[in-house]
């Protein structure tokens, strides 16, 4: 009976005391380690070790500052050696600078997201062994949307002679309903050939309203310089624009127009009628096109689609403003495509969260993701060959 009792004792092993204890080991090895690291670079950026007297040193230290470290050990302290004339820069401060902004970017992802405070404390407890406290994520978020409010509201400096408008509708909570909410997004291409993003604001809904205050801040923050400006016929958009930007001619998308056409043929017939439509604009110049167009409404006269026809006639004008540009540009300018593929990069990322809290926060999650594309994607790669515009003269063929 003893035995069993002292068997009993000596397998019983209070698991937490260990772990805790291990962590603690673990957690001062780290620290240790990573403290003689520091010092071993400040003693090569010296030239000569701590104390040491050497004809080879060339600066000396000036004490050390302490900073925290969280690592998969657990938070350390840092004991970063200070040096009195060259500053000292170290691979593992880097490493901690890169981390440290990473963490920051998936806070605020997490809360512009919609996650709660108290879940965003938990998730950061799990990834990272450290809980971040409220405090911290209200103010990352708030220093985050004062950032982002002020890369969406810069000046805009230099010309953009072409101008792509576009808006997406997501979805938000209002007192416990879901409501629409637009996000008006605009950019350009600058006379060099790059792409910008120009604006991203917030609208109850594409209507005259909201493109018209939109279009009024493009212009009062100083967007210039534009000779074309390419969007979907959205209620109110191009209204807008005549009253902004009564000189600049408007490119109606052609495929957008291509759907208005379909939405009025039988889905047998839709086949038949795109190619009819796409000849129209395969065509070598603005006249070809419009004969071309004429010849395609008298025959969606005989297949008997009246409205289809109709819908041609009245619109088929409008989507021909690029054949008074040059033709190297005619597939970039021709349709809104290219604010398309930007619009479905943003359904992918917006798709994961849902119903955003409120509209500002689709805004900021918007806008932050149109800064991305535009910092990585658009920054190294010419879009166009703008030269090609030079001396071009085209106003006076728009009206015709």
């Amino acid at each position: 009976m003893s035995e069993e009792r002292s068997q009993g004792r000596i397998i019983s092993i209070d698991e937490g005391l260990v772990k805790s204890q291990l962590g603690r080991v673990v957690r001062e090895t780290v620290e240790q380690t990573l403290n003689k690291m520091l010092d071993a670079e400040a003693d090569e950026l010296c030239g000569a070790k701590r104390y040491a007297r050497s004809p080879d040193r060339i600066d000396t230290r000036a004490g050390h500052y302490e900073r925290t470290l969280d690592t998969k050990a657990g938070r350390v302290k840092l004991k970063v050696p200070k040096l009195r004339t060259i500053p000292f820069e170290s691979a593992i401060i880097d490493r901690y600078r890169r981390r440290e902004s990473s963490v920051e970017e998936a806070l605020m992802e997490m809360y512009l997201a919609g996650v709660s405070v108290r879940r965003v404390e938990d998730i950061t407890e799990a990834l990272w062994g450290t809980r971040v406290s409220a405090g911290i994520v209200s103010k990352l978020n708030q220093e985050l949307y004062d950032k982002i409010d002020l890369w969406r509201t810069r000046p805009i400096e230099g010309a953009f002679p072409y101008v792509y408008l576009d808006g997406i509708v997501l979805k938000r909570t209002w007192a416990d309903e879901i409501r629409n909410v637009s996000i008006l997004v605009a950019f350009g291409v600058n006379a060099d050939g790059y792409r910008e993003i120009l604006g991203a604001v917030e609208g109850a809904k594409e209507d005259k309203a909201g493109w018209g205050l939109f279009i009024a801040s493009l212009k009062q923050r100083g967007l210039d310089g534009v000779q074309l400006f390419i969007s979907d016929k959205c209620m109110g958009l191009v209204e807008s624009l005549s009253e902004y930007y009564p000189e600049v001619p408007w490119q109606r998308c052609a495929v957008h127009f291509y759907r208005n056409v379909f939405s009025n043929v039988p889905s047998t017939k839709v086949k038949e009628v795109a190619a009819m439509l796409k000849a129209i604009h395969a065509q070598e110049d603005r006249d070809a096109s419009v004969q071309k167009a004429e010849l395609v409404i008298e025959k969606l006269k005989a297949m008997k689609l009246p409205v289809a026809a109709k819908t041609v006639e009245d619109g088929i004008r409008e989507t021909l403003t690029y054949t008074a540009f040059p033709r190297e540009h005619w597939r970039s300018i021709r349709t809104n495509n290219p604010m398309e593929r930007i619009m479905r990069e943003i359904r992918r990322r917006t798709r994961v969260v849902g119903n955003f809290p409120d509209g500002r926060s689709a805004l900021m999650l918007v806008t932050a993701r149109l800064r991305y594309i535009a910092g990585k994607e658009w920054g190294s790669r010419r879009y166009m060959d703008m030269t090609r515009l030079n001396g071009l003269v085209r106003f006076e063929v728009l009206t015709g």
